[in-house]
């Protein structure tokens, strides 16, 4: 578990960049991810053909429609995400974007089964409050516009994207990113191809941050967001998600006073969420140990 911890959290960092090097690629949103899915997915597959992988998902008709559903809606979101990008920057999109772990903590009793405690609500609480801070004051000027309702999308189809795949098991957390960028490449590709929108050339400026994006914020943070998902209970996953746009304003902007009161709140949260509880059911698994050794006295 404290493995799988420590690849979410490093997979976070590294997404919380992809505003930062999506900014240094001329391309258009959609081309940026086909080109980010394409590369990510090779990169990937090759990976998986040198380890000798086996494609077990084949023989599982339904983790493969899982998996069909999770990457359509990962590449819909990426798309809609990094067009908000250029339409509200990437400050208001990751804000908006990051209501999506508030609702996969909210589907997940429903969803997972799964128990939401009281620190997990006010771990939740407190992190869109830090959102709120770090990101208010650009939704007040900015209003409603085609760039914020991408943003919402994106948001909404995260969320479908993580209940999708965690309801994919059996397979290899390799071969399960393998699928979601191979179906997502396959979204996207369809939508370029269908529009005749797909990129003929790249630009030599671009070549550096496109192959970044494609092998590191794409093939390898997948890798380990993917095969970290799997293993955490969903609201951690919600509630620690709210460390990736922390990491992107930290890279790219400077804080005001009420961005820096927000990040402590995002900061606390995940805290809150995470550490309580994990004291509460510390003690809970104690007490019994306790109440035997006393018996016999």
């Amino acid at each position: 578990m404290a493995r799988a911890y420590l690849k979410y959290l490093l997979s976070l960092l590294i997404f919380g960049t992809n505003g930062i090097v999506a900014n240094h690629i001329s391309l258009s949103s959609r081309q940026i991810v086909f080109m980010r899915t394409l590369i990510g997915g090779l990169f990937l597959g090759l990976v998986f053909f040198l380890s000798k992988g086996r494609l077990r998902a084949l023989s599982d008709r339904r983790c493969l429609l899982f998996l069909l559903g999770s990457g359509v809606c990962m590449g819909t979101s990426w798309m809609c995400l990094f067009e908000a990008y250029r339409l509200v920057g990437v400050s208001v999109a990751t804000l908006i974007y990051y209501c999506g772990p508030a609702l996969v903590l909210l589907a997940s009793p429903l969803v997972f089964h799964e128990r939401l405690t009281l620190f997990k609500v006010l771990g939740i609480v407190l992190a869109l409050a830090g959102m709120t801070l770090v990101g208010g004051v650009n939704l007040q000027q900015d209003g409603l516009s085609a760039g914020l309702l991408c943003a919402v999308l994106s948001a909404v189809l995260y969320a479908l994207m993580v209940v999708f795949n965690k309801k994919a098991q059996g397979v290899s957390g390799l071969e399960n990113t393998l699928w979601q960028l191979v179906f997502a490449f396959a979204t996207i590709g369809g939508l370029l191809l269908f529009s005749g929108d797909l990129p003929r050339t790249i630009p030599a400026a671009d070549l550096p941050a496109v192959a970044v994006l494609g092998i590191v914020n794409t093939g390898l943070a997948c890798y380990l967001y993917f095969s970290s998902i799997q293993v955490l209970p969903a609201q951690s996953v919600s509630i620690c998600g709210y460390l990736d746009p922390l990491s992107a304003l930290f890279l790219k902007e400077r804080l005001t006073a009420a961005q820096l009161v927000g990040a402590l709140l995002i900061l606390g949260g995940a805290a809150v969420a995470e550490g309580l509880e994990r004291c509460v059911q510390r003690r809970r698994a104690e007490a019994p140990k306790q109440e035997d050794t006393s018996a016999p006295l």
